[in-house]
């Protein structure tokens, strides 16, 4: 096992017992960015957008101070919005209409978030390095993102 699956592989252990228990989503959106923004390393930037009255619209987040709304199809987050599918840019000067909410940002990678078969948004990780990410961000991002509504929707929101 690399050391970037190990790393992952506690940070789904130990976001599901962070949110064990808890119904509040801006809670858990919060804590889980916080948690992912401190355990992985080189990240300026780790956030959640809800996709709301067509576009996306800025939740909890960690780093320096993001975007507050982005249009489906604009950028990386909003090109996620409209394909409904990952995207890992490892450099984010490449890529056509990137929006720089931070410049230090050199790559990045947003993965979709469904709830109840439903998009809902996306989560948003920014490196200040190149080609920080990868597959195995992809998969785990995928899987961990989601975790706040599986706690979430278990109670009140």
């Amino acid at each position: 096992m690399s050391e970037k699956t190990e790393r992952y592989e506690l940070l789904k252990l130990q976001a599901a017992g962070l949110l064990e228990n808890e119904f509040d989503l801006v809670a858990n959106m919060s804590n889980l960015a916080s948690l992912i923004f401190n355990s992985l390393p080189d990240l300026n930037g780790t956030s959640f957008y809800r996709f709301k009255n067509g576009e996306l619209i800025l939740g909890p987040f960690q780093g320096k101070p993001a975007c507050m709304h982005i249009a489906v199809g604009s950028g990386v987050c909003g090109t996620v919005a409209q394909n409904l599918k990952s995207e890992v840019v490892p450099n984010v000067h490449e890529f056509k209409g990137h929006i720089a909410c931070d410049s230090a940002s050199n790559s990045e990678i947003v993965v979709p978030i469904f709830h109840d078969d439903q998009f809902w948004g996306v989560l948003d990780l920014d490196s200040p390095k190149f080609n920080t990410f990868d597959e195995i961000d992809n998969q785990y991002l995928s899987d961990i993102a989601p975790i706040v509504f599986g706690v979430a929707t278990k109670g009140r929101e």
